[in-house]
């Protein structure tokens, strides 16, 4: 029997993801069948090119309890889980992928954390399942870089699949950058937080939407967002090469007033050139990703647009 004072609202943003919406829908359905609370399943159509708009309404006449949420374009998965998160209205949110990668049955473990008193359940990865080495090894090193450098630390091996308390929903959506990290933004507000462990699983179907070309400015993204060490590196690389080209120069200086220099040393000439070209390139670029950053947030656009919002009332 359901408690009807308390409602679990259900996140799932979708792209191109009309191969899995039929059994995503069937393992949600079954995984919150027997829990004690009232359900609502809000999928957030990220402007989707295929036919996942159409299949989402077909499964709204079926389950009154979906919310559909059409963006009226693509904004990216990190803003289709905010405009998710800003509708639910649950006293827990979770947050999970329509790839099937998460496993949906984890949803009653989680509730049960969050009645001990945590105000955010996250699903920890122990295994990887149908994910190459590469990705393994890149993701596991931004993970150590990231919380290397920042001031918040981000747990490892943890996707967005998690479940949020009323509180720390209210939280997050104070928060309204632009540019959004939000595996980054879950970990910064705080509040009691646990680890559920599980095994990852391949995808159901379909392609991953995430290249590594996405993946790599996705990373970029996280740690300008996330913390100023690269700014402080990029000076402390620009005193200590300046400060080898004073001494450089020094030494040259003394040696030619001693002894004399013969004309030479193109290559040595051209080497220090392309070195320090290459640290003040590597500067600017620095720089400029946070000057990025800043006209993003200065000019204080909406996060998203909803083109249409679908539900059984309407």
């Amino acid at each position: 029997m359901q408690n009807n004072t308390e409602l679990l609202s259900i996140i799932i943003p979708f792209y191109n993801e009309q191969e899995v919406i039929t059994e995503c829908q069937n393992r949600l359905s079954a995984a919150v069948k027997n829990i004690d609370m009232n359900v609502e399943m809000i999928y957030i159509n990220d402007g989707s090119q295929d036919n996942t708009l159409n299949i989402l309404t077909e499964l709204l006449t079926t389950d009154p309890r979906i919310k559909i949420i059409d963006l009226s374009r693509n904004f990216g998965k990190e803003i289709a889980m905010t405009a998710g998160i800003d509708a639910a209205k649950g006293d827990a949110v979770i947050v999970i992928d329509a790839d099937l990668q998460d496993p949906p049955e984890l949803i009653s473990d989680m509730i049960t954390k969050w009645r001990e008193g945590f105000d955010v359940v996250y699903a920890k990865r122990v295994e990887r399942k149908g994910e190459s080495f590469t990705k393994k090894l890149t993701a596991s090193l931004f993970y150590k870089l990231i919380n290397k450098i920042s001031d918040t630390e981000i747990p490892e091996n943890v996707g967005d699949f998690r479940l949020m308390s009323r509180q720390a929903v209210n939280a997050l959506n104070e928060v309204r950058e632009r540019k959004r990290f939000m595996k980054g933004l879950f970990a910064w507000i705080g509040f009691p937080q646990t680890a559920i462990e599980y095994s990852r699983d391949p995808r159901f179907a379909g392609e991953t939407n995430w290249n590594y070309g996405k993946l790599i400015k996705f990373a970029v993204e996280g740690i300008s967002s996330f913390t100023q060490e690269p700014l402080r590196l990029a000076t402390y690389a620009g005193f200590i090469t300046a400060l080898g080209a004073f001494l450089f120069g020094f030494y040259f200086v003394i040696k030619t007033l001693i002894f004399g220099e013969a004309v030479q040393g193109f290559t040595t000439l051209i080497t220090v050139i392309l070195f320090f070209s290459g640290v003040q390139l590597l500067s600017i670029g620095i720089l400029g990703e946070y000057v990025g950053h800043m006209f993003i947030e200065s000019k204080q656009r909406p996060l998203y647009f909803v083109k249409k919002t679908y539900s059984s009332t309407n």
